[in-house]
């Protein structure tokens, strides 16, 4: 009796399990969203070899003009270090939520690791640099250069090598808090760097917050 009642538990809860990942799906699959990989592609595309802080500026008033409401404001912007998959860069998020995420992404040192499989469709557009792609299944690698867009589908993975100075603008759409495993994982167990896992929850919960109240304010409810 006590076999049978753990196995008839252990059904209900993959089948909630299950429910919740269909449900999710539809959701994604449904809904209406505020970005678009070409849009993002094509509106980093036109500061592609400039200066990287210059055309980041540049790129963030263009963004609010064009999503009023949806890019976090200058005083809430913040580089913070990405440990992520052995590799090392710097983030600086523009906007996100639980189904889409911008941010501005790279590194000032030469640095590899693993992409990470994210149940999420992801797209980097280099401003400057270099980006070294190895696809998992194959036995050469791809470079890219600025004005390139790279396309991480959901569920692949990748070995991922950049040179020093290479920056870029990444967009991602999907189910966003399955990214945060591997984006915190490093920072947990590896170099315990506590203060920028309070940095990164702090402005993923402003951007959070900001967007419920556009969303809110969108829907007349005040």
């Amino acid at each position: 009796m006590a076999l049978f009642r753990s196995c008839f538990r252990l059904l209900v809860f993959v089948g909630v399990i299950v429910l919740a990942v269909l449900l999710l799906r539809h959701w994604m699959a449904t809904k209406q969203y505020i970005f678009t990989h070409d849009d993002i592609a094509k509106l980093a595309k036109q500061y592609a070899g400039q200066d990287h802080e210059q055309a980041f500026s540049k790129l963030v008033v263009e963004l609010r003009k064009r999503y009023p409401g949806h890019i976090l404001p200058d005083e809430d912007l913040q580089w913070v270090f990405l440990n992520a998959g052995g590799f090392m860069g710097a983030i600086c998020v523009l906007h996100s939520s639980l189904t889409e995420y911008v941010i501005l992404f790279g590194t000032a040192i030469d640095t590899s690791g693993h992409s990470g499989r994210y149940w999420a469709d992801i797209s980097d557009t280099l401003v400057s640099g270099s980006f070294r792609r190895w696809k998992e299944g194959t036995t050469k690698s791809e470079i890219f250069s600025p004005g390139d867009t790279v396309m991480h589908q959901m569920g692949e993975a990748a070995g991922v090598q950049w040179t020093a100075g290479t920056w870029m603008v990444e967009y991602g759409r999907g189910f966003i808090p399955s990214t945060l495993g591997i984006a915190l994982a490093d920072t947990l167990f590896c170099t315990q760097d506590f203060v920028t896992l309070f940095h990164t929850f702090k402005v993923y919960g402003k951007s959070l917050l900001m967007e419920t109240g556009t969303m809110l304010a969108e829907a007349g409810v005040f």
